[in-house]
């Protein structure tokens, strides 16, 4: 049951996981398992080294772990398109869908932003303190009086020059299907005055859409884990759409609505985005070819 009215709810559930899509074998899987625990293990040193790093070595750190960490579960990461950020020192509101924990793996390795996460993430061992340590803001999504002062904390940090990403569906969906883009974050880039870039999280095995990261239902985070661990041929799509200009809606709603649109295009196969090779976890281009449309 949700707390209030206004919290988003998703239908995906367990039925939605295609438990059928390839499989590596349990010791490959536990290779991964291992690899990914030490990675993680390394986190604690990275937090003390982002705390006194600054600009580009901060930044060039945090997305060289975060590749790290998503390698080590197996995932490759294609990126299409442009930077989150086209203006250093200019606050965008980056805003994508919701699948998976590796969402916020994904998008770090691509570029280090802040995040709005919900608040139970920040109790995640070690992996939650290193998203804390790059200034993720927490979403307390049950107590709705205090969504006013985290749309404000938003609009400083993007007056500040911040690049800051949302899930606008406000919970995660299958991947496949999606949920209607929540309006209220978006304030933030209206009061702030800044562009939002729309970006869409795809998760492709052996080049058609896979909801097998999903973590939806009554999914823990572990048999989350375990299902990524074991895919074969796991690839994360993070598509980079053209920046959405400040004055182009004239509210809220209206600029929601504008994002969703421009994303549903690429989530439905509608729209190419050149592909960014140089962001490939592997350092070298990507070979995964195009999705058709998913299934």
């Amino acid at each position: 049951m949700s707390a209030h009215a206004w919290m988003p709810v998703s239908p995906c559930g367990d039925g939605c996981v295609d438990r059928s899509t390839p499989t590596v074998g349990g010791f490959r899987a536990f290779l991964r398992g291992f690899a990914a625990l030490v990675v993680l293990l390394s986190g604690a040193l990275v937090v003390c080294a982002v705390l006194v790093l600054r600009g580009g070595a901060r930044q060039s750190l945090l997305r060289g772990w975060f590749r790290a960490l998503l390698r080590a579960f197996g995932a490759r990461l294609r990126v299409l398109g442009p930077v989150f950020q086209a203006t250093p020192g200019r606050g965008v509101l980056v805003v994508s869908n919701h699948v998976s924990w590796l969402d916020e793996l994904a998008i770090d390795a691509t570029q280090p932003i802040r995040l709005v996460a919900k608040r139970d993430i920040r109790d995640w061992p070690v992996l939650g303190r290193l998203i804390t340590a790059a200034r993720t803001v927490y979403l307390d999504r049950e107590r709705l009086s205090l969504l006013p002062g985290t749309v404000a904390e938003l609009a400083a940090a993007l007056r500040g020059g911040a690049a800051v990403g949302i899930h606008a569906e406000g919970t995660t969906w299958c991947g496949v299907a999606s949920g209607r883009y929540r309006p209220a974050l978006f304030q933030a880039a209206l009061d702030a005055g800044v562009p939002v870039r729309p970006v869409v999280l795809r998760y492709l095995q052996e080049g058609a859409s896979s909801t097998r990261p999903a973590f939806v239902g009554s999914d823990t985070l572990l048999d989350s884990v375990s299902r990524v661990l074991r895919a074969r041929r796991l690839v994360v799509e993070v598509h980079v759409l053209d920046e959405v200009a400040p004055g182009r809606a004239a509210d809220r709603r209206e600029l929601a609505a504008i994002v969703q649109r421009e994303s549903e295009r690429v989530a439905h196969g509608d729209l190419v985005v050149p592909v960014r090779q140089e962001h490939s976890v592997l350092g070298a281009p990507s070979r995964v070819p195009p999705a058709g449309r998913p299934r």
